[in-house]
């Protein structure tokens, strides 16, 4: 009889061995299909072999859990399809009507005017003029992240492209009365776009004409990446969130800048088509913003 109950319990313990190893692989299944679908981004449902309630359950929530993710997805992919669209077109739109204001403005400024309207008319001008501005940046924008244009990579010179984009901007410079101040040490080469390159100095001196307090100061060095960093003191710098400065549409001191702050994050969305990436810091009250581009 005890030999019996021996023999009965064995087999109990042997079965219930081989239930927790068919369990154990199960569940290792179970993470295994999850990591994959994480890492390759597969829609593979999860599976069982093992019949097990508690199990068969748990897998059926986490599926169903899975196909809502995933509809979430898709449904925000293409909201974010139709966000571009949107930018696209209404950048687009309001072209037409702000070449036509303009237009009229310039008629008008060739009339005999009375020194009262002559003001109101350059205040209305600088406005139109900061508007267009906006546009341009909402056109450029929603072109870069509809289109991937293709890259034409060749050697630059990057010191004297940042001059030589500087020097067409001194006009503003001086209207800011913002000296700039050009700290190199020998010829900096990149392989970079040539354009997308321009774009990228372009908006980073923008960037510092509609919001430095002072005197810029610009570097161009070559470490493991060719470097350029834009360096100008601000007003309200507490008011800088510098963990977004690079979002788009990020607004800083926003009582007094009106400013979409696309023009940084076109600098981001450009370097980074590029292999390179951007980086910011606030050290008192002035602002770093650095770029680093392949050489």
């Amino acid at each position: 009889m005890i030999v019996i109950v021996v023999c009965i319990l064995s087999i109990l313990t042997i079965l219930l061995f081989l239930y927790i190893v068919f369990l154990q692989k199960e569940i290792k299944n179970i993470n295994k299909i999850l990591t994959k679908r994480l890492k390759e981004n597969t829609h593979q449902p999860i599976s069982l072999a093992l019949f097990n309630k508690e199990l068969i359950n748990l897998s059926s929530n986490i599926n169903r859990c899975l196909k809502v993710e995933e509809e979430l997805r898709i449904e925000s992919i293409r909201e974010e399809k139709y966000f571009k669209e949107m930018i696209a077109n209404i950048s687009h739109d309001l072209r037409t009507p702000l070449t036509a204001i303009k237009g009229y403005q310039q008629l008008i400024s060739k009339e005999d005017l009375t020194p009262s309207q002559s003001k109101k008319l350059k205040i209305a001008q600088k406005h139109t003029d900061e508007l267009s501005d906006l546009i341009e940046h909402f056109f450029e924008y929603s072109y870069l992240i509809n289109a991937k244009p293709e890259l034409k990579i060749v050697s630059v010179n990057l010191t004297n492209l940042v001059i030589e984009c500087i020097a067409g901007e001194v006009t503003e410079f001086e209207k800011k009365s913002i000296k700039v101040n050009i700290e190199d040490e020998n010829q900096v080469f990149a392989m970079v776009d040539k354009e997308m390159t321009i774009r990228i100095i372009q908006n980073l001196i923008r960037n510092c004409i509609a919001h430095s307090a002072g005197d810029v100061t610009v570097k161009v060095f070559k470490k493991d990446m060719a470097v350029i960093i834009f360096k100008n003191p601000l007003e309200n710098h507490k008011e800088i969130d510098i963990e977004r400065i690079f979002d788009r549409f990020y607004v800083g001191d926003s009582l007094r800048h009106k400013s979409t702050g696309l023009g940084l994050s076109i600098v981001k969305l450009l370097t980074e088509e590029q292999r390179g990436n951007v980086g910011a810091d606030i050290q008192g009250n002035m602002l770093q913003i650095k770029v680093s581009l392949p050489v």
